[in-house]
């Protein structure tokens, strides 16, 4: 549980918000990251009488800083280290740095094996990747200390209703919260002085102002769902006018968690929905579909070749078809027919559509390490190159499910606003969907990528994948 702060703002607190930490974070990375390559071209002149280390001899080997330094961002970003989940923590922290210097290490060295002899020296890289996880984990472990004990945003709540306790639930749960919790502002004459989800009731609306001023709070969560009243709103000005930042619950919820509350937007329903139609403008839509064309392309000429090897597999393993079709909801809610290879028994649907459960007594052994492999989605390759499917999208669904599940969630339509992917935001946060909760929690995921989609995001879900995929962490 988050504990409150009565007397506000230390003298140490210097509050520091997301966007604000995460640049802070790759600001110092990238500036140990290039004293480790120093470092380590420093060691291989050591090591080397040969050699001499001098201003010419670093000049000479500026493209490692620029290969080296480089790299070791892309690595450290696809294991994560600036989400705030794992940021925070030191221990995840810990295990992530060493995965990625790992990583590093073993993809130089098959680069090294096929490269000309002398061409790539292992000893350089070999002593970044010490030093750089060395340097890197020291300042990640003073990160931890300094995010808890004074980058903390002192924050007050404004309603205890059903919005202020889930929001207050997910902060206090989050190790890596940037919020410091002080307490509840709700006019419920019966909610004053309560405790709720560990927070304290400290005063109404009326008292909004003297809070502020007196606790040194700089950030406002509105967790009302419903229409704001004139006073209250004349209230959240006054707070904006003395430095607070006045943001909506479910802004806050999605900042954390990645998701869109779309249980707690009540009338702000905007809040749930994209501002202009996903993927229209710009050369985003160009880009993301030329790089499916050549992704697509790569990926049918692997399949075709690893073909034969996957199909006698699980032939042997189970005899019966090789591929099956799914119909599935695409964009703007068309149907198509979405292709895998087969990892249950055959006919295993028999009574009609079910959700798939881990441990599924109808998968196969072989069905089980294509699943874990991801190579059983492979197939979909062909949709990609047809334009039916993406690379990167919320997972298509059976019209069964959808058809339900319109019925009982609030905007499950909006995932049909962009073309279904192989991977997808909520496929690597969260995994398959086995139930309904699962397929409320993996639309608030996918609503997330809808508002936010671009390359960037496009780029680190691929890459998520790729790394899952290696790691044998599919389903």
């Amino acid at each position: 549980m988050q504990t409150t702060n009565p007397v506000g703002i230390g003298p140490f607190n210097l509050p520091l918000r997301s966007s604000e930490r995460r640049l802070l974070l790759l600001a110092v990375d990238l500036l140990l990251a290039n004293v480790a390559v120093l470092l380590s071209l420093w060691l291989w002149t050591w090591r080397d009488p040969a050699r001499q280390f001098s201003h010419e001899f670093v000049r000479s080997q500026a493209y490692w800083f620029v290969a080296l330094a480089g790299l070791w961002f892309i690595v450290v970003y696809v294991h994560e280290l600036y989400d705030a989940h794992v940021a925070h923590n030191l221990g995840s922290s810990a295990a992530a740095l060493t995965r990625g210097s790992l990583m590093l290490w073993l993809a130089y060295l098959v680069a090294y094996f096929f490269a000309p002899r002398q061409l790539l020296p292992r000893g350089v890289v070999l002593y970044f990747c010490v030093i750089a996880l060395v340097l890197v984990g020291l300042w990640r472990a003073a990160y931890v200390f300094l995010a808890r004990a004074a980058f903390r945003i002192p924050t007050l709540v404004v309603g205890a209703g059903w919005a202020g306790r889930t929001i207050v639930q997910t902060i206090s749960e989050s190790a890596d919260s940037e919020c410091e919790l002080i307490g509840y502002v709700d006019d419920d004459p019966a909610k004053r002085g309560q405790v709720v989800e560990g927070l304290q009731v400290i005063g109404t609306s009326d008292e909004l102002m003297a809070l502020v001023r007196g606790r040194g709070i700089a950030q406002v969560i509105l967790a009302i769902t419903h229409e704001l009243k004139g006073d209250l709103l004349a209230r959240l000005l006054d707070c904006l006018e003395l430095g607070a930042a006045v943001v909506p619950m479910p802004v806050v919820y999605e900042r954390m968690t990645g998701r869109v509350p779309v249980e707690h937007v009540g009338d702000n329903w905007y809040v749930a929905l994209p501002t202009e139609p996903p993927g229209l403008h710009g050369l985003y839509p160009f880009a993301k579909r030329l790089s499916d064309i050549v992704l697509a392309g790569a990926g049918l000429v692997f399949l075709g070749l690893a073909l034969p090897f996957i199909a006698a597999a699980i032939y042997l393993d189970s005899p019966g078809p090789i591929l099956y079709s799914q119909e599935r909801v695409g964009k703007g809610g068309r149907l198509f027919r979405m292709y895998k290879f087969r990892s249950m028994i055959p006919d295993a649907e028999d009574g009609g559509a079910v959700w798939a459960q881990p441990n599924d007594a109808r998968i196969t052994t072989v069905g089980r390490l294509l699943r874990k492999t991801h190579v059983d989605e492979f197939p979909q390759f062909l949709n990609i190159l047809r334009g039916e499917m993406s690379v990167v999208g919320p997972r298509p669904e059976r019209p069964e499910f959808v058809e339900e599940l319109q019925r009982e969630i609030p905007f499950y339509r909006v995932r049909h606003a962009v073309r279904p992917g192989m991977g997808g935001w909520g496929l690597i946060r969260q995994g398959y969907a086995a139930s309904r909760e699962d397929a409320l929690v993996r639309l608030q995921y996918d609503l997330y990528y809808v508002k936010h989609q671009s390359l960037m995001l496009d780029a680190l879900i691929l890459l998520r994948t790729i790394v899952d995929t290696l790691t044998l962490g599919g389903r």
